[in-house]
């Protein structure tokens, strides 16, 4: 039950009262130090949420704190005007907002109201997607309508002991939601994923009409490896990679990183993973559609064997990352680092409408056909009366790649702008994303596209 508050100092005590909710807010302020919007909007109760804002990493942000210790953290009318105000303050100013959810759920003791309480939330934060960076924190428990605000933000990050899902008896533990994409990263408790709100956002824009910030940055590491990860770590600069959704879609990448300062979103598929699932590209969808949001160029590396034989799922996430690319406006470059033939490198590196400028490693193979199917079309007679098929279209495939994938060919016919060597690639892009810093792009006006999910 409520704790009804009936005089004025009861409400002041009340509001400078320590709580586990407040101390989180301190995790992500600079110094610790914040204001408190509406501190005694209580409605004579102690209310649930703490909404606040100050500076982090130097610039101004907003953020709200559920307090489970306050009627078990419910979310009732009195919470629900507090937030929408901050919210709507967030959309006026132009500035993020980080949401740190620990709640039992909706205040049932008017439920219908409850409802009314969620739609008005589900409203502001919708709307404000886009506009904004908008950061949850899953510090405790966030279950049902709460889970669905929490999973409206652009990146929500869970506690090793935060729970999150939308029904009761389904598994909501933070290792699951790493799993299946519903929080990008995974924290060792609330100060470590509070901490890791902060890192993101001082990493983001202000809102989707400011540019990113720039800071000091340090010159990146000689790769260790071939894989998207070592491929990052070695190009773009030094501690700056914080990858996103690592433990979902397997056979992709996606992080944020810098590069001589400036704020980037590194896309890649890892050959090593296998071909790209349908989680692989809803995994790349939403990240780049996130950057374009608040126009983070986009670096995308590609070595793939393309898209996963899934029948017609396998056409709708071909679809759906070719949408994403094609439609979004930001800045995009794209490096050939390995093999890639026919639609996944029209979707992930196609000249003009889904990459601004593609760039081939010296080493990398482009081909139209996948090998395996060149084998059987265009050597189709040298199959002929062969004992060990097999062998021979593995041979013939290899042929193909050789023949006709060599990077400097796919340059030749304008595939490619330019092959690059490892060693060059830094520099290259960083001219590159210079280059293309002005880029400004004009549609027909339309409410948005209709993209495959």
């Amino acid at each position: 039950m409520a704790l009804t508050l009936t005089t004025p100092a009861e409400l002041k005590a009340a509001a400078a009262a320590p709580s586990k909710a407040k101390e989180r807010l301190t995790y992500l302020f600079d110094d610790g130090k914040y204001t408190e919007l509406d501190a005694l909007s209580s409605g004579r109760e102690l209310c649930s949420v703490i909404c606040a804002y100050g500076k982090v990493g130097g610039s101004p942000c907003y953020a709200f704190s559920q307090d489970v210790s306050r009627n078990l953290g419910a979310l009732g009318i009195t919470e629900a005007v507090k937030l929408v105000r901050m919210l709507g303050l967030a959309a006026s100013t132009g500035l993020p907002v980080v949401g740190i959810y620990d709640s039992c759920g909706a205040d049932l003791t008017n439920g219908h109201a409850a409802l009314t309480t969620y739609g008005m939330l589900l409203e502001k934060m919708s709307n404000l997607s886009g506009v904004v960076p908008q950061i949850a924190v899953i510090a405790g428990v966030c279950s049902g309508t709460g889970a669905l605000l929490a999973e409206t933000a652009d990146i929500a990050i869970i506690a090793e002991d935060g729970e999150l899902y939308g029904t009761p008896g389904t598994d909501g533990s933070a290792d699951n939601a790493v799993k299946n994409g519903t929080a990008a990263i995974k924290a060792a408790d609330d100060k470590a994923a509070v901490e890791a709100a902060k890192a993101l956002v001082t990493k983001l824009p202000l809102n989707n009409l400011s540019p990113a910030p720039v800071y000091e940055y340090e010159l990146p590491t000689a790769a260790s490896g071939t894989d998207a990860a070592s491929i990052a770590e070695s190009v773009f600069d030094g501690g700056s990679v914080t990858e996103l959704y690592a433990e979902f879609g397997k056979a992709a990448y996606t992080a944020l990183a810098s590069m001589e300062g400036a704020t980037v979103g590194v896309a890649a598929t890892n050959k090593t993973a296998g071909k790209l699932s349908s989680e692989d590209c809803s995994k790349l969808a939403r990240f780049v559609r996130f950057c374009d949001c608040f126009s983070i160029p986009v670096v995308t590396f590609v070595d793939t064997e393309g898209f996963e034989d899934c029948g017609e799922g396998a056409v709708k996430g071909m679809a759906k990352v070719a949408h994403a690319y094609a439609e979004a406006t930001t800045a995009k470059l794209s490096v050939v680092t390995g093999k890639v033939h026919g639609a996944a490198f029209i979707a992930l590196a196609g000249r003009g409408a889904n990459a601004d400028m593609t760039f081939a490693l010296d080493s990398a193979k482009i081909t139209a056909l996948a090998p395996e199917t060149a084998a059987e079309f265009l050597y189709h007679d040298e199959l002929k009366g062969v004992s060990d098929t097999k062998a021979k279209r593995g041979e013939l495939a290899a042929k193909y790649v050789n023949e006709e994938g060599d990077a400097y060919l796919a340059a030749a016919s304008g595939c490619v702008d330019t092959v690059v060597t490892a060693a060059s690639l830094r520099a290259e892009l960083t001219a590159a994303l210079e280059q293309l810093s002005g880029k400004r792009v004009s549609r027909s006006p339309k409410k948005h596209g209709n993209i495959q999910l």
